[in-house]
């Protein structure tokens, strides 16, 4: 907290900006949302309600907030992966430092652009990637930092990103299709690479990845299975990815994705899903993310990683071995121990951390999103590139993912110092 007021503007007001300035809003004495940007007229008044401002402006595009001049001191960038650039852009020659949704862009050279541009103009930009601000991963980082595992000598990462969010996310929704959105391990998996970076403290030399798209696809499919989920499909009562038969137990998440706001009744889920392609079979989409991915990492030092991201687990995983201790954390560590982490000792000592997980859970955020926000305004009063998430620090990690991709999809592991030579001769003008 510095005492001065940040004002904030969206630009693109669906989840992720209404939950930050859902958090910021009832802090008056430290935010202040003056406006919002959205095609959509229904989300930008869910953002003037949030913001308890009467004097809210509302604008029905990014182009129109921006040629009214600089309103805020922070823009928060929400909008859909494919189109996080030029409002970027726009927003820093405006005059905004910026908040910025993850992934940054939706490629290599375009997240070069970005940080080219931000060290010309002196933006600062900080990017969600949120986990470094939850309190289980703060707290990871506390004890890497005190030396007590000693020199890491290996961490192995996992993140089972679940039946319902795979289906309506990967394979049905927005990021289904890599050439709309982004690869795999950088739209969903970015903040994994980045926890990683963060935790091993050195650059990464080098990387391989293996993935595929193995279940999610037509060939799967059990034999009549219609290509949209119905009532009467024969498979429904069994189908773990029915839109319909979930309806329920989903039903704010659907819903929200609808109309923006979460305002519609069941009846009215239904009709949409028997027209959008959230109501599709999995089995007869047009996806083409992977469902599965395994990354190795060779960091300077010596030290290595792996990540392991899958559809078919739910929670995120952490172990890190040590010359002098071992940790291990997350859900089934949980599960099975009764405690969030364990550093156990090479010598037989065993400590054990119980983290308050405000919301969300290990499948969620974990209290992120109130973490990225209760720091907000004490990072935007840090140079840029010692900001927690800034994007001095959060291009390296996205570097890693597309290295990864180019990995799997070359066969080939990739040198990284040899990728980012390669990546500047190409920087996007």
């Amino acid at each position: 907290m510095t005492g001065k007021i940040l004002s904030i503007v969206g630009v693109g007001c669906g989840g992720r900006t209404l939950t930050y300035c859902g958090l910021a809003a009832p802090e008056p004495h430290r935010y202040k949302i003056v406006g919002g940007a959205d095609p959509n007229r229904l989300r930008v008044e869910e953002l003037r309600k949030l913001s308890r401002n009467p004097g809210f402006r509302a604008f029905s595009s990014d182009k129109e907030l921006f040629a009214a001049g600089k309103i805020a001191d922070i823009c928060i960038i929400g909008t859909q992966d494919s189109y996080h650039v030029e409002p970027a852009l726009a927003a820093m020659k405006a005059g905004y430092d910026i908040v910025l949704e993850k992934p940054i862009a939706r490629n290599p050279s375009e997240i070069l652009l970005l940080l080219d541009r931000a060290e010309k103009l002196g933006r600062k930009v900080l990017v969600c990637h949120v986990l470094r601000y939850s309190p289980f991963y703060e707290k990871v980082k506390e004890i890497v930092a005190s030396g007590v595992l000693g020199e890491i000598v290996t961490l192995d990462a996992r993140e089972g990103v679940g039946a319902w969010h795979q289906a309506h996310s990967y394979v049905r929704g927005h990021w289904a299709v890599k050439s709309k959105a982004t690869p795999m391990i950088v739209a969903k998996s970015c903040h994994d690479m980045d926890i990683i970076s963060w935790m091993m403290g050195h650059p990464c030399r080098q990387i391989s990845s293996y993935g595929y798209l193995s279940h999610f696809k037509s060939e799967n499919a059990p034999q009549g299975a219609p290509f949209r989920c119905t009532d009467g499909c024969p498979f429904a009562p069994s189908c773990r990815y029915n839109a319909l038969l979930y309806l329920d137990l989903h039903r704010a998440w659907l819903s929200y994705v609808m109309d923006g706001t979460g305002t519609v009744s069941n009846d009215e889920i239904r009709d949409w899903l028997s027209v959008s392609p959230w109501g599709r079979c999995v089995y007869h989409c047009d996806n083409d993310v992977v469902d599965h991915q395994v990354v190795m990492m060779d960091f300077d030092g010596g030290a290595t990683a792996t990540f392991t991201m899958t559809a078919f687990d739910e929670g995120r995983e952490i172990a890190i071995c040590g010359t002098k201790a071992r940790l291990k954390g997350g859900e089934s560590v949980r599960n099975m121990g009764g405690h969030d982490i364990v550093v156990e000792e090479h010598s037989g000592g065993k400590t054990c951390h119980d983290i308050l997980i405000r919301s969300g859970g290990y499948g969620g955020h974990g209290g992120a999103d109130s973490g990225l926000v209760q720091h907000l305004d004490l990072e935007f009063s840090k140079p840029a590139q010692e900001m927690r998430s800034g994007l001095h620090a959060s291009v390296e990690s996205h570097m890693m993912g597309f290295a990864a991709e180019e990995s799997r999809i070359s066969g080939r592991p990739v040198n990284l110092e040899e990728y980012r030579k390669m990546l500047s001769g190409k920087k996007c003008e």
